[in-house]
């Protein structure tokens, strides 16, 4: 994982703050976003279906666990040398098991080439990684986010961006219409946007209400 920053000088930041008030308010609160970058696709996948409806420390506890299972590496080599009982074993529910080797067996065997979905389409790399059973729009979404890196990705289905979307705008209305109607101006960098919102919920930031920490 190699992180990198971005800061308020970015073009980028720029036009999100000429388009939306109250993110321009949080950006400048915040002067930059931090953002990490993930460089193995398999290690990540294997991590967010873990991850899925558990706490970070619950889901954290659970892939150090895997870790040493695998002696060491969350690889396709490593993992579809275990069964599901094995997984399992280590207090993985046995549907998640299921859907690591499921989609490790989709790696191992070539039918899913991750290494191919850096020149796909958002949407090609969506219906490619949802073929495989077990990886949902929600996981998809966070490859395309934080492993390829994309651009204009927004992350309605996830818990944590919801949370600090209605943080920044008080509200209560999460629903995905009305989520795209008042962030489709954040495009095309909604990615950078949605960082910004994630920053705010890890910094604590939110702990304050929005419009306190404002002043308005």
């Amino acid at each position: 994982m190699e992180p990198f920053i971005i800061t308020e000088e970015d073009e980028r930041i720029k036009a999100l703050k000429k388009k939306d008030k109250r993110l321009s308010q949080l950006i400048s609160i915040a002067k930059s976003v931090y953002c990490p970058m993930y460089t193995d696709g398999y290690e990540f996948i294997v991590e967010q279906i873990v991850s899925q409806m558990l706490s970070s420390t619950s889901a954290g506890k659970l892939i150090e666990r895997l870790k040493v299972l695998a002696k060491g590496r969350i690889n396709a080599d490593c993992i579809s040398l275990l069964s599901l009982d094995d997984i399992a074993s280590i207090g993985i529910s046995k549907a998640k098991a299921g859907y690591i080797m499921s989609f490790t067996n989709a790696v191992a065997d070539g039918s899913l080439d991750l290494s191919k979905l850096e020149g796909m389409s958002d949407e090609d790399v969506m219906k490619e990684l949802t073929s495989i059973k077990g990886i949902g729009n929600w996981t998809a979404k966070m490859y395309l986010l934080f492993v390829l890196q994309r651009q204009d990705i927004l992350p309605y289905e996830d818990g944590a961006f919801l949370q600090a979307y209605k943080w920044l705008y008080e509200t209560k209305n999460t629903k995905k219409d009305a989520v795209i109607k008042r962030c489709m101006k954040w495009s095309p960098y909604s990615s950078l946007a949605s960082r910004f919102l994630y920053q705010a919920l890890d910094s604590g930031l939110m702990k304050t209400p929005f419009s306190e920490l404002t002043g308005k």
